[in-house]
């Protein structure tokens, strides 16, 4: 504030010093200067005569010339138009110029200025991030800020990922820890956190990991970062059935087009989920051999052969959800929702079949 009252001054000052010559009158004597200076030669030419500096001869030319001089002047004196100054009319003038200027300047800057913009020092500036720096820079940058604003938590949510993706998982672990303290807890940040914990102990889903994940999928029970983890702890504890029910939960309920599709379908292959349902004994371990085109196909194929009994003996709940299942892992929704249509009109003459059928369906995630 002391700075703005010190411009101010400075301002008034120089407005000050720029009209004070208009509060001024002009100076008596002042009219007619130029004919004042002739007569003063003359008398002056007058006296150097008297006193013998010059001849009567020069002081005669000097005259002649002098006076036609003042009798120039003074015929210029008389033909020009007096003006008068109104020492009122100054007065505004200064007035206005000493506040209005500054009033006129002030509103334009309030009106396109930023008069709320806190400073910026030079070696604020010269910090600032380059889009053209090396990542490791910027992260070194980001860290020397959370360094002095340990609570802010946008920053450390900022700064949380990229660690991760630099292979920082220490440091990756506790800017998400500091995430969810000062920016909130929610299930992406615990899914996150897990998944940094994951790469401290090489990709192995711990327990302190897994119970990240539980935490996520507490929040939000579709996250499927959260849930395909849970899936592959599963997985890694020798419990492949579990992993598979969890797998194809999330391709039952999840969107169609979501891009962790590929990555589940193929998790679900590597623990027999896909197959299981409709292949026979020993196809399984045949299919794994396979490349994904071949294995796809001789899965369709299956699948396929499957419907067509299906709609020939339509008394078989366990194959209607095989075949529900088999729909779902394949990401092919309609068919399974269609195959659900069909099995409850094959079978909603006999109540236990339906009931059976019901209660596989709910298993799958799909309302019974």
């Amino acid at each position: 504030m002391t700075l703005w009252f010190v411009f101010a001054l400075m301002t008034v000052a120089a407005i000050f010093a720029v009209l004070w010559p208009l509060s001024r009158g002009r100076p008596a004597g002042t009219d007619g200067s130029e004919a004042v200076v002739y007569r003063d030669q003359l008398a002056e030419i007058d006296r150097d005569l008297a006193a013998g500096i010059i001849s009567a001869a020069e002081a005669g030319a000097a005259k002649v010339e002098i006076s036609r001089r003042l009798l120039a002047a003074s015929d210029q004196e008389q033909h020009e138009v007096p003006v008068q100054s109104n020492l009122k009319l100054r007065r505004m003038a200064a007035t206005l110029g000493l506040v209005g200027l500054p009033v006129v300047a002030a509103g334009f800057y309030l009106a396109l200025g930023s008069p709320q913009l806190g400073d910026f020092p030079l070696a604020a500036r010269s910090r600032a991030a380059d889009a053209n720096q090396p990542l490791t820079n910027l992260v070194a940058q980001v860290e020397a800020h959370l360094e002095k604003n340990p609570t802010d938590g946008r920053g450390w949510s900022v700064l949380a990922p990229v660690l991760s993706r630099l292979g920082r998982y220490d440091d990756a672990v506790r800017a998400y820890r500091n995430a969810i303290t000062y920016a909130g807890d929610n299930a992406d940040r615990r899914a996150d956190l897990g998944e940094a914990l994951m790469g401290t102990a090489g990709g192995v889903v711990t327990a302190e990991a897994k119970a990240e994940f539980e935490r996520a999928v507490a929040q939000d029970a579709d996250d499927a970062k959260a849930n395909y983890f849970l899936g592959l702890a599963a997985e890694q504890d020798g419990r492949k059935a579990d992993a598979a029910a969890i797998w194809q939960k999330m391709l039952a309920t999840g969107p169609g087009d979501a891009p962790w599709r590929p990555l589940v379908q193929a998790a679900l292959v590597r623990v027999g989920g896909v197959s299981a349902p409709a292949l026979p004994d020993g196809a399984v371990a045949a299919a794994k051999d396979m490349s994904e085109a071949d294995r796809n196909t001789m899965i369709r194929g299956m699948v396929d052969r499957l419907a067509t009994r299906l709609k020939q003996n339509g008394d078989d709940v366990e194959g209607w959800l095989r075949l529900v299942r088999a729909y779902l892992v394949m990401g092919e929704r309609d068919k399974a929702m269609s195959a659900v249509a069909d099995a409850r009109q094959a079978v909603a003459s006999n109540a236990e079949r339906l009931r059976q059928l019901n209660d596989g369906l709910k298993n799958l995630g799909l309302d019974g």
